[in-house]
């Protein structure tokens, strides 16, 4: 069982920046790959960033490619989503997400979810 609790979130302006922090608990951490999804009202959750347990391997959503990089830190159990050069769609609820070693964009094979962390961009 891997409890996830995130952090970061908030109110920026267009092109600002936010850090998203998701702690884990759990002594397994580092055997699952981490996700970050997002939420928009309306809209289908969707994955924004993944990486493998061994930070192997990453994903991005083309949306923010070049934007956004996912990082881990296997020591302190955390993941982090840095977000630069924000912009008005990327207003959304951010989830973090866990799941056995590999990554896969079927939100419905994430085994472990956080609450989400709401992130607002204002033009």
């Amino acid at each position: 069982q891997v409890q996830l609790v995130e952090s970061g979130g908030g109110l920026v302006q267009a092109g600002g920046s936010l850090r998203l922090s998701c702690a884990a608990s759990g002594r397994t951490f580092s055997r699952y790959a981490m996700g970050w999804f997002r939420q928009a009202p309306g809209k289908e959750r969707e994955l924004v960033a993944a990486i493998t347990w061994n930070a192997g391997f990453t994903y991005y959503a083309d949306s923010v490619k070049g934007r956004c990089t996912i990082s881990r830190d296997n020591v302190k159990n955390t993941v982090y989503l840095q977000m630069n050069s924000l912009k008005p769609e990327d207003t959304a609820v951010y989830y973090c997400a866990a799941r056995s070693y590999t990554v896969v964009v079927d939100t419905t094979l994430w085994d472990f979810w956080g609450q989400g962390t709401q992130v607002t961009v204002s033009s």
